[in-house]
């Protein structure tokens, strides 16, 4: 009797480790590849962004700049919040971010999108970017060199702009 509540105790205690472990890996097989549509569909309909936390240090509503419009909502998936908390030093492939773009007058003009894909792009972070209008048609993708030439400037801190990821 007691070696069967001593085993029962020791596999209560395997699946309490082991259970974050099989949903984390089960979530990041439902990732999208690396295509606009597919990432579009993923943070709008899958997984909508909307419902994510907003990127720490940052607000709804924040001062933005160009070109990604005067006011700014950021949000961030549990994986890229997790590597900011943490401080981890990059984000981990699945990490997204995206940013709500609006005019001054509060209408939004664009919703721009860095997405951490392992083997995508390499020579830039592994990042793939996304921009589509308020009309959720697709305006940049992939490996736009705007976007990676203005984060080239935070390199250093895996191509993040506004959060220390170190």
């Amino acid at each position: 009797m007691r070696k069967a509540i001593y085993q029962a105790i020791v596999l209560a205690g395997l699946c309490a480790l082991l259970l974050p472990v099989s949903l984390m890996a089960a979530d990041m097989t439902k990732m999208p590849a690396a295509d606009g549509q597919a990432l579009q569909d993923y943070i709008t309909k899958t997984d909508p962004y909307a419902k994510w936390d907003l990127m720490p240090g940052t607000t709804k509503m924040r001062q933005g700049k160009e070109p990604h419009g005067a006011l700014q909502n950021v949000y961030v998936n549990k994986a890229a919040l997790k590597a900011i908390k943490d401080k981890a030093g990059a984000m981990p492939d699945g990490a997204i971010v995206v940013k709500e773009n609006y005019m001054a007058d509060k209408k939004l003009s664009s919703v721009t999108v860095l997405y951490k894909k392992k083997g995508f792009n390499p020579e830039a972070g592994d990042y793939m970017w996304l921009k589509y209008g308020a009309d959720m048609k697709i305006l940049a993708q992939g490996k736009p060199a705007p976007c990676i030439q203005c984060h080239t400037q935070a390199k250093a801190n895996d191509y993040v702009i506004l959060a220390p990821l170190k």
